[in-house]
């Protein structure tokens, strides 16, 4: 790339510079985040990271992005330019910063809210910062904003880009109109203080650069870093086996209808470029399940990124080399008024469904069927000492898919979600409830030579209050699927009142909204990772050891791995398993 008009002659890129500003650039971004989660208040972010932070130059471009929840990235590639251009950048003054979070706008789903601002030196705009954040509630008709609802306008506040900070100072007016929408006023207030806070410092760290190395120096080794990220992504995909692969799949519920979701991903990949074509895909819904273009881009994106080097940047040099057709209308890109809520299911089930179309041309570089669901959880209730009304949302981990070398992890955040999982003492530290079971879920794996990972059961436990619940997941009519003989995971459950005494069990399904009495409790249980290879093929050693950890009974052993224990469970029996394998 050319140097910009405005640069003097230069000399060759220095390799140490190079990578000292390139360091530089990442932390940056690292530090907004480092900044956003101490400052933060609620659950979600603090602790569970579901957050991201970026840097763009003065073109808009994305340098250099946080590593937190790799599923915003792609979000903020087509928000932050998009906010920008229709704000105008003329209007745009030293200290000031605009939030939106519209998902027709290059957002993703409304509770994910962004609040990003110029930066200046000496005068003169050189880049913008952003920070991204899942608020724990921006009003609709849910607590926790996660309903099953036909259109946008029940979802929750719509905010196209207005100006949240003037020159440093937060416009009361705009927060005060902004925080009458939403329940959780007193955390969500703290939330976008702290997302002010982490673009105040990523400003402040900018100008430092930009005073020490000057504003064209550094804007050329910004050009470098991003040409050379587009050399080597260029160079990876060459690497690749060109042609085209496809895959088809299913979100199972909408929340309304009975009829699934039906998905089809086409991935061609070419000498310096993958084309991801969406075409297929069923039409949008008047149900929770719809993909914005940003969200499914973002789904794209963390696929390519996934099979790269391991140290290979991301910015517009990486992003560049990623081709999308989504056709407006479907589930995929998802149109006004659409409701996009639970697009992040349908995103996330593409992820799967992605690497499952990869599965033949790079057979060792991708796992079998992840948990491929946010598995929403959110809840709403008043405390009665306080007055307060509190808002939680979490999003549950799942099992992992089983590669072609090692297990599936148990219990983890899959693909671009990246978050973590809340911690008891914690979540019961601020709401007036309880987590009355939190456990692995035997048998749940996928089996298979190696296993997937297991899933995850969490009880809500309300012994003096009323509630409102919500769950926004999926997977309840089938688990992930396995791979080259593995078989699937088990799929997920929801339940009211599993083990209540005289009270009602009742299953509910994976989209809903669920008015709770005091003493309810609602089991949450997430899905195990689909199994990769025949499961008669795998080591008894490691079949023994789950049966050990209590990973797997010494029924579904026998049954399915044809690996018999002793009836003491204290040995592996390893002349009846012989036997076992040869009549297999």
């Amino acid at each position: 790339m050319p140097a910009r008009s405005d640069s003097p002659e230069n000399s060759p890129i220095d390799p140490i510079r190079f990578e000292v500003l390139r360091s530089g650039m990442v932390q940056v971004s690292e530090e907004m985040a480092a900044t956003l989660r101490r400052s933060a208040y609620s659950t979600n972010v603090k602790t569970r990271q579901d957050f991201s932070c970026a840097f763009f130059d003065r073109d808009l471009r994305p340098v250099a992005q946080s590593f937190s929840q790799p599923v915003h990235l792609g979000s903020f590639v087509r928000l932050i330019p998009q906010a920008v251009t229709t704000y105008g950048v003329e209007n745009l003054e030293p200290g000031d910063m605009l939030v939106v979070n519209n998902p027709y706008s290059g957002g993703s789903h409304l509770n994910d809210t962004t609040v990003l601002g110029p930066v200046h030196h000496d005068g003169r705009l050189v880049g913008f910062v952003a920070s991204l954040a899942h608020h724990v509630d921006v009003g609709g008709g849910a607590p926790a904003s996660i309903g099953p609802f036909r259109e946008i306008f029940q979802e929750g506040i719509i905010i196209p880009p207005v100006k949240l900070v003037r020159r440093g100072e937060i416009d009361g007016d705009i927060f005060r109109l902004i925080l009458a929408q939403i329940r959780s006023k007193r955390v969500t207030s703290g939330d976008f203080r702290a997302q002010v806070a982490a673009n105040a410092i990523g400003a402040k760290r900018l100008a430092e650069l930009y005073d020490r190395y000057g504003v064209e120096e550094f804007e050329r080794y910004i050009d470098e870093v991003i040409e050379y990220t587009s050399r080597r992504t260029a160079a990876g995909i060459a690497r690749l086996p060109n042609g085209n692969f496809t895959a088809e799949g299913f979100v199972d519920f909408d929340g309304f209808s009975q009829d699934v979701v039906n998905l089809r991903v086409s991935i061609t990949i070419s000498d310096d470029e993958v084309l991801f074509d969406m075409t297929g895909c069923d039409p949008q819904r008047r149900a929770p399940v719809n993909s914005s273009y940003a969200m499914t881009f973002a789904a794209c994106a963390y696929t390519l990124r996934a099979i790269m080097d391991t140290d290979l940047p991301v910015n517009a040099g990486f992003y560049r080399h990623i081709k999308l057709i989504a056709p407006e209308g479907t589930v995929v890109n998802g149109q006004h008024p659409a409701p996009v809520v639970g697009g992040w299911e349908t995103q996330v089930r593409l992820n799967d469904l992605m690497f499952k179309a990869l599965s033949l041309p790079l057979p060792s570089d991708v796992a079998a069927g992840c948990k491929a669901m946010m598995a929403q959880a959110g809840f709403g209730l008043i405390d009665p000492e306080s007055g307060e009304y509190h808002c939680n949302y979490e999003a549950l981990a799942g099992g992992y898919g089983a590669r072609s070398d090692k297990d599936g992890p148990d219990a983890v955040q899959q693909h671009g979600q990246n978050t973590e999982n809340a911690p008891v003492e914690e979540i019961e530290t601020h709401f007036p409830m309880q987590v009355s079971r939190l456990s692995l879920i035997e048998d749940s794996e996928g089996p298979g030579e190696f296993r997937g990972g297991l899933g995850m059961r969490r009880d809500y436990h309300f012994p003096d209050l009323e509630a409102t619940f919500t769950v926004l997941s999926d997977r309840d009519h089938e688990g992930p699927h396995g791979l080259f003989g593995g078989e699937p995971g088990r799929k997920a459950y929801y339940i009211l009142n599993p083990e209540r005494d005289g009270g009602e069990r009742r299953e509910l399904t994976s989209k809903c909204v669920v008015d709770l009495e005091p003493g309810d409790t609602v089991s949450f249980q997430t899905p195990g990772g689909g199994g990769y290879g025949p499961p008669e093929r795998r080591d008894p050693a490691l079949v023994f050891s789950d049966v050990s950890d209590g990973k797997i009974s010494s029924q579904r052993a026998k049954d399915v791995y044809r690996v018999a224990v002793t009836p003491d469970g204290a040995q592996l029996d390893e002349a009846e398993t012989a036997k076992l394998r040869s009549s297999s």
